[in-house]
């Protein structure tokens, strides 16, 4: 046996012979263990978004087209929500100025009370049961382009069915106005409003804040707000879920001659998120 031998041998044997010390082992154990919990931990979180994102998925009935979640919220779970898509679509903003866009939940009026599905064909019916004196969705006033109910939708196509289903309200002395950008130039819609009483008036919210800026859209005589929100096209997306929709409708809603009568008894402005 060689000199190297002779030194590599005894050292070799000791190495495998010499105890693994105590702390080692429990350090080695509570490692293992804790890459178990930890394991067990991403894995129930992993479960828990797949049932989350079930559970939203189970709320869009793309048959209907329409997103049942909205009906089960109410004030505030809709001002969350509303301030919820500020925040991803308008991330560039401070938290200052985002504090500007949120829309109180005193301003929202609770509809969870309605059971019926919230289609086109029962809108209607909705509108009569939260318009307090539901015979005056039949009239207008005598003032042109003042009406006392304004729907908005997300898109012009969306915003010309309501307005025949609305037809239902509409009279010699009450017409439904379509106030929108699809195929009606804005000089249409402004000469119809100054020479048309309006009771009812159905647009997209750019549409609408351009009438009301240039004063053909008048809105002191307005009852009340009533949003699109169920409503879904065939990517899943309402009028909340769209940036190019959600933020001048957010901005349309806050306008100071609105804000002052939000929730207000006499006088003010009902705004319903159907």
């Amino acid at each position: 046996m060689s000199v190297d031998d002779d030194l590599q041998e005894p050292l070799l044997e000791r190495m495998s012979a010499s105890p693994q010390p105590e702390t080692t082992r429990e350090s080695s154990k509570k490692r293992k263990r804790g890459e178990v919990e930890q394991g067990a931990k991403k894995a129930a979180k992993k479960a828990k978004s797949k049932k989350v994102k079930a559970i939203e998925e189970d709320e869009l009935d793309l048959e209907a087209g329409i997103n049942k979640a909205f009906s089960h919220m109410d004030s505030q779970l809709l001002a969350d929500y509303v301030a919820q898509r500020t925040r991803k679509h308008e991330s560039d903003l401070s938290t200052i100025e985002l504090e500007d866009k949120y829309l109180p939940a005193t301003a929202i009026e609770d509809t969870t009370s309605w059971s019926k599905p919230r289609t086109l064909d029962n809108l209607p019916g909705f509108l009569e049961k939260f318009a307090g004196n539901s015979s005056k969705l039949w009239s207008a006033s005598k003032k042109n382009g003042a009406p006392h109910t304004i729907i908005v939708a997300g898109a012009g196509l969306r915003a010309a069915e309501i307005a025949r289903e609305m037809r239902k309200f509409q009279t010699k002395d009450a017409t439904v106005a379509k106030l929108f950008a699809k195929h009606i130039k804005i000089q249409d819609s402004i000469k119809f409003l100054k020479s048309t009483r309006t009771g009812i008036a159905v647009g997209t919210p750019t549409r609408l804040k351009d009438l009301m800026d240039d004063g053909a859209l008048q809105v002191d005589r307005l009852e009340r707000i009533v949003i699109d929100t169920s409503h879904i096209d065939v990517k899943k997306r309402g009028i909340l879920e769209m940036k190019e929709t959600q933020v001048p409708l957010t901005v349309w809603l806050l306008r100071k001659e609105f804000m002052e009568k939000y929730g207000v008894k006499d006088g003010g402005i009902q705004l319903l998120f159907y």
